[in-house]
């Protein structure tokens, strides 16, 4: 299991300190998020301040920009970092795509599943110099010239992994992608019943295994030096778990457990902005089942017992906080991943 961390900041020059300190811990990959800003932006800094660790998005929301927008970032991102590059796709909701950016609403799997192919397309044609051919129902490309067409690389296979709940999504990443992202809301008996057992069938039916595909998460870990300590991050975690389960979207998680109910009082608390009063809602119960609370020595095992043979990389929902317990952190990446 390879052990991942994400950079979330608003100050492109933080990003510098920020990555090479996710380096020096020892931890395998770093992420970015469409969350406030640019989530390409970041990995272009990181990439030209790191030698080693593994850089990708999760997400770029996929339609807002055009596949060849996706294929060229990803294609110099690749080339910055020396073959480092991960392209994480996902849709985004209805809602967020018409109303923030005014962005048309088609069915959203079938329009990813072309993304993804014009993108691999795009990717051959600069490679390999084949002809431009793409004609689908919701994209086409006929049209690559010299003065255009990026330089071939020493690194063409960039992985692509995408992002989402429902089983449309899931067996389009086992069938078309190198990965998926399952959501930071989730529990091993949703991935066990409701994630693996898509994208397995999505990997039969291109001739694949589970195997070809990497299965990345992030978890939430409550830990700290001591318990006043777990205790405020508790709070943190209640709140961001709240935050997600009042999403409609995301009630298949809840209902696994048979919880559902709680999603809707969720919403409804969430309409009004009764932020405090949505967190009270997410039970101790459910905090043992959505994270994993432990000190720094017990997390490793813990989180082992929870995620081995399910997970292929994990990161942890928690901030950079370079000369925050770094010893703790590096001990605690290194027993992850041993």
């Amino acid at each position: 299991m390879k052990i991942d961390t994400a950079v979330l900041v608003a100050d492109l020059r933080e990003v510098p300190r920020l990555a090479r300190h996710a380096e020096e811990l020892g931890y395998d990959g770093l992420w970015t998020a469409e969350a406030g800003h640019d989530p390409y932006l970041p990995v272009a800094v990181a990439a030209a301040a790191t030698e080693r660790i593994a850089l990708g998005t999760n997400i770029a929301v996929a339609f807002p920009r055009s596949p060849l927008v996706h294929a060229q970032i990803a294609w110099d991102l690749q080339a910055t970092s020396r073959g480092r590059f991960i392209l994480g796709l996902g849709t985004q909701v209805k809602g967020h795509n018409e109303r923030r950016y005014s962005t048309p609403w088609t069915a959203p799997g079938p329009r990813l599943r072309e993304m993804v192919q014009l993108i691999r397309h795009i990717w051959d044609v600069w490679q390999h110099g084949t002809k431009p051919g793409f004609q689908g129902k919701y994209y086409q490309f006929s049209l690559m010239t010299p003065f255009f067409s990026p330089a071939p690389l020493e690194w063409p296979n960039i992985p692509i992994y995408i992002a989402g709940v429902n089983p449309y999504i899931c067996r389009l990443a086992g069938e078309l992608c190198d990965g998926f992202q399952a959501h930071p809301f989730h529990s091993v008996k949703f991935l066990r019943e409701a994630v693996l057992p898509n994208i397995e069938a999505g990997a039969a039916k291109a001739g694949r295994t589970r195997r070809d595909v990497t299965l990345a998460t992030s978890a939430f870990v409550i830990t700290g030096k001591d318990r006043d300590e777990m205790e405020r991050m508790k709070a943190g975690v209640r709140q961001q778990i709240a935050f997600y389960a009042s999403t409609r979207t995301y009630i298949a998680v809840l209902e696994a457990h048979g919880w559902g109910e709680t999603c809707y009082r969720l919403n409804e608390k969430a309409a009004k902005g009764d932020w405090a009063g949505m967190a009270s809602l997410i039970t101790d119960e459910m905090l043992d089942v959505y994270a994993v609370q432990g000190t720094f020595e017990e997390v490793p095992a813990l989180l082992r017992k929870k995620y081995d043979g399910v997970i292929d990389r994990l990161s942890f929902y928690s901030a950079l906080r370079p000369g925050a317990d770094d010893a703790e952190w590096r001990r605690v990446v290194a027993a992850c991943r041993t």
